[in-house]
């Protein structure tokens, strides 16, 4: 079997966001398979998708302030006329990546106890987000 389908996601603030209930709530089809696995590709270049901790808030918190300092938006880009938030967003999102692939396992993800599906919105305002979910299993 094969799905694939367009997923929204609601504008977000800048920062990291945990998105796996907003994702699994678009994907009721992932019932249907025993055994697959689900590619998620983020259609962005500003924004990121990665696995991390599902539980405590501050360790999102806390990776925005890491990638702040460590991509901060006043360095010399050449790349400027969108904003000075874009070019640090173009490299936060390459450093991350804007793609998953997850296994499923009895129409369920098969993720560690604390991983959780996160959503790296990297502009101050980056509008609603797009990833096309593909569903391949039986």
């Amino acid at each position: 079997m094969w799905h694939q389908q367009t997923l929204s996601l609601s504008a977000k603030a800048r920062g990291f966001h945990l998105i796996t209930d907003e994702i699994l709530g678009q994907l009721p089809v992932m019932r249907e398979i025993n055994t697959g696995l689900l590619h998620l590709l983020l259609q962005h270049t500003s924004a990121s998708l990665t696995l991390n901790e599902n539980c405590d808030p501050t360790v999102r918190s806390d990776m925005e302030q890491h990638f702040m300092r460590q991509v901060p938006e006043n360095a010399p880009y050449q790349h400027d006329y969108e904003g000075v938030d874009d070019m640090p967003a173009h490299i936060k999102s390459s450093l991350l990546g804007v793609s998953l692939l997850l296994p499923v396992n009895r129409g369920r993800l098969v993720l560690g106890t604390w991983q959780g599906i996160w959503l790296g919105e990297h502009r101050i305002q980056g509008g609603s987000r797009r990833i096309i979910a593909t569903l391949q299993g039986e």
